[in-house]
């Protein structure tokens, strides 16, 4: 009987000892198992404070012209009035007047998207690339 209680003591430490609890296997699963990133989104405690922009010189009619709008308006695009064609821009001009055309180029029409998708525009570069295509249509 001695020998039964030995062995059956001997089991029980040998479980006991190599038994670990709950919450470390809980853990150590969570580990193994986390996220290896987070994406943190505006607003969340996690994300950082916004960079301060520096002040931004106001872009020429020229500069907005060339990366935004000569892509559409150098060779009429979807019946975009081309750049240095006259009867194009005159046409619009007595149709529609100036206002007209700045609020259609912020607003975007027809095939022609907001701000010809020049979203880092201001209004007034725009109304300064819609005069720099007239005065160099004229």
């Amino acid at each position: 009987m001695k020998y039964i209680v030995q062995i059956v003591t001997g089991v029980a430490l040998s479980f006991g000892a190599a038994a670990v609890s709950a919450d470390e296997i809980n853990d150590a699963i969570a580990e193994r198992t986390a996220p290896v990133s987070s994406i943190c989104v505006a607003g969340d405690p996690c994300a950082a404070a916004p960079v301060a922009a520096g002040p931004k010189e106001p872009r020429t009619g020229e500069q907005v012209y060339t990366a935004s709008c000569g892509a559409c308006h150098a060779s009429g695009v979807s019946g975009a009035p081309k750049f240095g064609d006259a009867a194009d821009w005159s046409a619009r001009l007595s149709d529609k007047g100036l206002e007209t055309l700045y609020s259609n180029a912020i607003n975007g029409i027809n095939a022609m998207p907001p701000k010809g998708l020049c979203m880092d525009c201001s209004d007034d570069e725009i109304h300064g690339a819609i005069d720099y295509m007239i005065e160099n249509s004229q």
